[in-house]
């Protein structure tokens, strides 16, 4: 039996470590085209309407399955025969995020909103197509018995860099300006990049990337295949209805979370310092919560207690609104948000790995993942208008009524569950 010192041995190899500065940099821009610009749109005084409908400038994410097989098969002039197909991707990907995260910082938008939009809507393009990559790259570099502690890792990473992008964000914009909140977040991409040029091509993208095809044998293999897989299998509508409603309601309140903040009187520095950085160490527990309760109960039941919880800590928010501001309630508020949202995460991406054939792991996952980014995008985007119409308090139970059909779906695919054998 292996020793709990033998398995913790995976976590220095360099692959594993590179694999968490790489979630670092996946981490990082999400915030900018989301929370943290809904925060600096709140500040230059644009209204809430506005700010909710901001949220379709990150759609990139809900539609990055579009040109994932492209990302997956098809190298790039010059720089692939360098690097190969994988690495010379990232690279691309993370040059263009910092550069994007730097046109976003440079606009102002008391003055005009339509280059503000189109930097957020480059940025969220660039780093979902970093997130293809990433997702391509971890799964190649790294063996099976690394895989867990991999994906452990790229959470891990992911939650640092939403704490950078965030919290740190925040307080540099609080003390010097958005520009150079957004110029630090620009430079922190290093992280990625370095990883990326020190760490191995995988093997089989190499070969992969030189493999003679024709156009047609191409697309069937890059484009057909992965989703005539996923089709295959009984009940797929249903899944893929689930794996966009799960988290409606979280995203319907995540969106205005900030305005709400900022609303009630709190200061930018303390929406990073309690909101963020307090909020990542419990997000960082829910998360072990949620592995523990898949690891005792099984992914569908872990998947209806946190979804539960998650739907019921929306509540919490319509309490704060109630009780205005107050720095210990918003500790409170915060705690049991990013519990439950933490549990449920892990719940969530768990379900959604159990969905991949291993033969198109990348391409379904990013089908299944800007599935579940809908939710936060186009779904979400009425969320700002919601607010203005019923009021913060009426607002929040809304939110928590917006997760009962994800919860429904969920109960019947549980019961699908016990008679229908898993796809694999």
């Amino acid at each position: 039996m292996t020793t709990w010192g033998e398995s913790a041995k995976v976590y220095l190899d360099r692959r594993v470590i590179a694999v968490l500065a790489l979630g670092f940099s996946s981490g990082l821009p999400l915030l900018l085209v989301y929370s943290t610009l809904s925060a600096r749109l709140q500040e230059a005084g644009v209204s809430l309407t506005a700010i909710g409908l901001f949220s379709w400038a990150s759609t990139a994410y809900a539609i990055k399955f579009l040109w994932a097989p492209l990302v997956d098969r098809l190298p790039i002039p010059w720089l692939t025969r360098r690097l190969g197909r994988r690495r010379s991707w990232l690279i691309v990907a993370q040059l263009a995020v910092a550069a994007t995260m730097l046109g976003l910082g440079s606009t102002d938008p008391a003055q005009n909103l339509v280059p503000v939009a189109a930097w957020a809507v480059a940025l969220a393009f660039a780093s979902a197509t970093q997130d293809i990559a990433i997702d391509a790259f971890r799964i190649e570099i790294l063996d099976e018995r690394s895989q867990g502690a991999g994906a452990a890792n790229v959470v891990l990473g992911y939650r640092f860099g939403m704490f950078a992008a965030g919290a740190g964000a925040l307080i540099i914009a609080d003390l010097y300006g958005w520009f150079s909140a957004y110029a630090v977040m620009a430079v922190l991409m290093v992280v990625g990049i370095v990883a990326t040029l020190g760490t191995p091509e995988p093997e089989h993208a190499e070969g992969a990337s030189a493999e003679p095809t024709t156009a047609a044998a191409w697309l069937g293999r890059a484009v057909v295949a992965p989703f005539a897989d996923f089709a295959a299998r009984p009940g797929w509508m249903a899944i893929l209805a689930f794996v966009l409603l799960y988290k409606y309601g979280d995203a319907l309140l995540g969106v205005m979370a900030n305005p709400f903040y900022l609303a009630i009187g709190f200061s930018l520095t303390e929406i990073g310092v309690v909101s963020k950085g307090y909020g990542l160490a419990m997000t960082l527990v829910g998360g072990i919560g949620g592995g523990l309760l898949v690891a005792r109960l099984g992914i569908l039941p872990a998947l209806l207690v946190c979804g539960i919880l998650q739907a019921v800590s929306n509540v919490v928010f319509a309490i704060q609104a109630m009780v205005g501001y107050s720095l210990p309630m918003l500790s409170v508020t915060i705690a049991v948000e990013n519990l439950t949202g933490g549990a449920a995460t892990a719940a969530f991406v768990a379900y959604l790995s159990s969905l991949c054939a291993p033969s198109h792991a990348a391409t379904q996952y990013a089908l299944l993942s800007s599935f579940a980014a809908a939710a936060r995008t186009v779904l979400a985007s009425g969320g700002g208008w919601l607010a203005e119409e019923l009021g913060w308090v009426l607002f929040f139970l809304v939110t928590t009524a917006a997760a009962v059909p994800g919860l429904a779906l969920l109960l019947w695919l549980m019961r699908r569950a016990s008679s229908v054998p898993p796809h694999r």
